[in-house]
Formats: C-alpha cells, structure tokens, sequence
C-alpha cells in the first residue's frame, strides 16, 4: 500500500519527506476517511483495484504530501502499520 504515497506525490519532494503508512480496518473505513478528508479540502488520491477479486474496491488512500500536523489532525486515530 505504500504505492498510494507514490500515487498521491506531486514529485520533486524535498530532502527528508517520508512516507507513513497507516491502517484502516475495511473498505468502509477507508470511504468514511475520504469523505471526512474531502469535507476538510485535505488533498487525496482514491487507490481502486481494478483487478479480480477485488473488481475495483478502494484498497488505500495517498494523501498529498501536507506539515505532519495538518495529518495528525484527520489521521491520528489510525493504527501506524507494523
């Protein structure tokens, strides 16, 4: 899912920027994350599987490179992934 931060990258990302990886439970999670990052102007990008068996579910979400605190405040209650 890392691939949702190469995704959602304008390119030409300063020295330092790291990517997080973060966890949401199901595919509802995932929508109800976007919405909420929708209704807040945060910056996103929807990663759909288009292959079988998945036939197009939203499998992550690439949020656009932001200061860590803009995250913090609509992500910090998703578990970091291990």
């Amino acid at each position: 899912m890392v691939h949702a931060a190469g995704e959602s990258s304008p390119g030409d990302l300063p020295d330092g920027t790291h990517a997080v990886v973060l966890t949401a439970a199901d595919e509802l999670s995932l929508h109800r994350i976007a919405k909420t990052l929708e209704a807040s102007g945060v910056s996103f990008v929807r990663i759909h599987e288009p292959d079988p068996p998945w036939e197009g579910a939203l499998m992550a979400i690439g949020v656009r490179p932001v200061r860590k605190e803009v995250a913090r405040r609509w992500l910090s209650s998703l578990p970091l992934l291990r």
